[in-house]
């Protein structure tokens, strides 16, 4: 597949890929048009920063949006100073400051990762439309991760951690980014977290934060592995109707609960006995329909050459 050096399709790649209708391009023009508090399931809502909020300069061309989700999530570090001002004024300062040298110095068409998270545990949207993919479960493509671009998704975590302990504030944030990512895309946090070194050669993410990463996963699956169980828990706690056991008819001459309108077909209120004898047992809705399955490419095209099918998320340091 034709590429550009940073990390884009040309354009002879991406007429193929739309011709086979698993690319989409969006304008970066509608980024800000989602909200920032994302609403996750069995959890409080997580709060996004995005693009217009940190005051993004325009891409210079469109982001590539493939309709197949990605398969790793990427740990990186900035290799910035490790800043003690926890401010969402300076996570701002930081995320256009990225994307300056991402698009000035590198030459690239707009910040490479998808997600940023300060010291202060601000998460920030990154690369155009990144927010709007994940939320529908597609998939980006950036320039965070050599040769992996089309099947994982970065985050830059603001330090370096080559040495320095990595702060609280920072790590609650990227557990939940993590846990969010892996609910948006079913992704089993063991096998889809990696650090940056795994996949190229580069000290990044640090040794001290490539050495938690077992510990990420850990948190992550207790983070997925609780909301399962309050989700349940609430399930368990909705009120059912009071409706006599299946198959045993009413007492003669019931009347509906206050408040329960008759059935407009002239039949008989949910959990009483059918004139045919058939009883519908409580709560049951007639078979849905299934729709159809996601867009899925079996032989996993993307713009990488030699892309590995499961690389190992305990890969070995590839910088010696």
């Amino acid at each position: 597949m034709s590429m550009h050096q940073n990390g884009g399709l040309t354009r002879r790649g991406l007429a193929a890929l739309l011709g086979l209708g698993l690319v989409e391009v969006i304008t970066p023009g509608a980024a800000s048009a989602d909200g920032r508090r994302i609403p996750r399931e069995g959890g409080p809502p997580l709060l996004i920063h995005t693009r217009r909020d940190w005051q993004a300069l325009p891409a210079r061309r469109p982001a590539t949006v493939f309709r197949t989700p990605p398969n790793r999530i990427v740990v990186h570090h900035t290799a910035t100073p490790n800043s003690e001002d926890y401010s969402l004024t300076h996570a701002y300062r930081l995320s256009r400051r990225i994307q300056r040298f991402h698009m000035r110095a590198r030459g690239w068409d707009d910040t490479g990762q998808q997600l940023t998270i300060s010291r202060g545990g601000h998460i920030m949207e990154g690369r155009n439309r990144s927010l709007a993919a994940i939320r529908n479960g597609r998939h980006v493509v950036g320039a965070q991760a050599l040769n992996h671009n089309g099947h994982t998704i970065g985050i830059e975590n603001e330090g370096d951690y080559g040495d320095a302990p990595v702060p609280g504030t920072l790590w609650d944030s990227l557990v939940e980014t993590c846990a969010w990512l892996c609910a948006e895309y079913d992704l089993d946090p063991f096998r889809a977290i990696v650090g940056h070194r795994d996949l190229v050669a580069t000290d990044c993410p640090g040794d001290v934060l490539y050495g938690r990463l077992t510990e990420l996963r850990e948190d992550v699956s207790d983070r997925l592995d609780a909301r399962e169980d309050q989700e349940d828990q609430e399930d368990q706690e909705e009120p059912s109707e009071d409706v006599p056991p299946s198959g045993e008819a009413p007492p003669s001459g019931e009347v509906p609960s206050p408040g329960e309108a008759p059935p407009p077909d002239g039949g008989v209120p949910s959990g009483q006995v059918p004139p045919s004898g058939q009883v519908t047992a409580p709560g049951e809705v007639p078979p849905i329909e299934p729709g159809l399955p996601p867009v899925r490419d079996p032989a996993h095209v993307s713009p990488d050459v030699g892309v590995p099918a499961s690389p190992s998320p305990n890969a070995p340091r590839l910088d010696g």
